[in-house]
């Protein structure tokens, strides 16, 4: 028997009006708590990046010496000796009125007094960053600055780095698992709807309509529901991230600054309801050809 393509009457066997049935809703929630997560793991991603750009190669050398002189006699011969080192790209001392801009915020405008003993401060930075340099800086110091600290930045951040890691992944675990919820609640949706109108299905196989065409009836009715739903959650999740990129920007923090969002977060972050509806599209075909097959 020849197959018939379905009517305008047979497309609209599924109720077509906006937020007509719990599924919307449903996969607002998860929209705005998958934005929410990757929003988080591009963040972390964008921080680790920035952590590695600013403190890769560089190093810091303290003179901690009470005598003024012997702290300023060890930082040039500790500057000389460093400066002498392979791969070195620069070696300059930290002024006294850059210090007080760093204790400033703790100290105040007038904490910084003349009197007060400060250590004598050399910021270092190698060209190869794939190499801990902290050993060679140390046995260069050894013999010309006694006194002389050495303070490997990538070293004592690596704790940080490790959690920012870590916490990448959750957020990717959390994106993955709130799509895997997405897909069962459009299997849940999908077999509800195949259960109502099972007779209405019944009545158009024996018309002539086939597997594909009533899989398509379902696919485009779900497909709205979940574009729709996933536009409110999209918005939700943004208007909730700028409201908190607001607050971390009063802050003023400049680790809290390295995890802003880059122009491309933003753009994938924007394509998350495509990608969903893409989702609940290819989950509604799957479960419906699979149970009429069942049925058939």
């Amino acid at each position: 028997m020849k197959r018939r393509p379905l009517p305008a009457a047979d497309r609209r066997l599924l109720p077509e009006g906006w937020l007509s049935g719990p599924m919307p809703w449903v996969i607002a929630i998860m929209m705005f708590l998958t934005v929410l997560a990757a929003a988080g793991g591009l963040g972390l991603r964008a921080a680790a990046a920035g952590l590695g750009d600013d403190l890769a190669g560089r190093i810091t050398v303290q003179i901690v010496q009470a005598d003024a002189v012997s702290r300023a006699t060890q930082a040039q011969r500790a500057l000389a000796a460093v400066g002498r080192l392979p791969g070195l790209r620069s070696a300059e001392p930290v002024s006294r009125a850059a210090m007080g801009a760093l204790l400033e915020p703790w100290l105040g405008p007038e904490g910084l007094g003349e009197d007060l003993p400060l250590p004598a401060l050399i910021d270092v930075t190698f060209a190869d960053d794939a190499i801990d340099h902290a050993p060679a800086v140390a046995a260069a110091l050894r013999g010309v600055a006694p006194d002389a600290r050495v303070d490997d930045h990538a070293r004592s951040l690596a704790p940080l780095t490790g959690l920012i890691d870590a916490l990448k992944w959750l957020a990717l675990a959390l994106v993955l698992l709130m799509a895997a919820a997405t897909a069962s609640a459009v299997v849940l949706a999908a077999r509800s709807a195949l259960n109502t109108h099972r007779a209405t299905i019944d009545v158009m196989h024996l018309l002539g309509s086939t597997d594909v065409q009533i899989a398509r009836l379902f696919q485009r009715r779900i497909a709205l529901d979940a574009l729709f739903g996933g536009l409110i959650g999209l918005v939700c999740g943004l208007v909730v991230l700028m409201l908190i990129g607001h607050r971390m920007g009063q802050l003023g923090s400049e680790l809290l600054g390295t995890a802003a969002l880059p122009a491309g977060s933003w753009l994938l972050l924007a394509l998350l309801p495509l990608a969903g509806t893409l989702l609940a599209m290819l989950t509604a075909r799957l479960t419906v050809l699979s149970a009429l097959r069942r049925i058939l």
